[in-house]
């Protein structure tokens, strides 16, 4: 029986941007079902103890910057260190991602939540403007005006509010975040663990 990998993400994230493509070849290679869940990590951290990246001790943000370089010139993905439009809010951009779920499928909501990323972190685009936002997914061949007006309803904004409760009641503090058979898995360099809770 296959199993299921609920993953708590916000589209800003660099450490998202950075697992996103080989946590979901580990799915596929392991047939396991992807439950995206966009989340307001803002709310989470206020929630956990989490402070946004600007308020922490130097030390914190000389290390996180380092570590964004190792993981970006290992994994040979493209990353500004230091990206236009960041910090930027995600909720619009996570909506736009759940609208692409309820409207056009799993993969390709997937596939907006990379690109996304990608755009933040490689593109120097902000991912807080609506019209910024309709051309990345039309960039991937979806509509983006249509997915953008989408976003606006209420079912989306249920979908996210849900997400975010479910991470916090599953004691989230940060993102990526996977869940396998109910333990989590906290950031892109736990994959290999989730891996091995695929196989196990």
């Amino acid at each position: 029986m296959s199993k299921t990998v609920e993953y708590f993400m916000a589209p800003a994230s660099p450490w998202a941007y950075l697992g996103h493509q080989r946590f979901v070849a580990i799915a596929k290679k392991h047939h396991a079902n992807i439950e995206l869940k966009p989340a307001d990590i803002a709310k989470v951290f206020g929630a956990t103890g989490g402070v946004p990246v600007a308020q922490r001790p130097i030390q914190r943000q000389e290390y996180r910057l380092a570590e964004l370089t190792r993981w970006s010139a290992f994994l040979q993905i493209p990353l500004n260190l230091h990206p236009k439009f960041f910090p930027v809010s995600g909720e619009l951009a996570s909506k736009l991602i759940i609208a692409t779920q309820q409207e056009v499928g799993a993969e390709a909501g997937l596939s907006v939540a990379f690109a996304l990323g990608r755009a933040v972190w490689a593109e120097e685009k902000n991912i807080a403007d609506s019209d910024t936002l309709a051309s990345v997914a039309d960039s991937l061949g979806l509509k983006g005006k249509d997915l953008m007006a989408h976003a606006a309803s209420e079912a989306v904004a249920t979908d996210y509010a849900r997400h975010t409760d479910d991470a916090l009641a599953a004691h989230i503090f940060g993102v990526p975040w996977y869940r396998v058979d109910g333990e989590g898995y906290w950031g892109q360099d736990r994959l290999d663990f989730v891996e091995r809770a695929l196989m196990a």
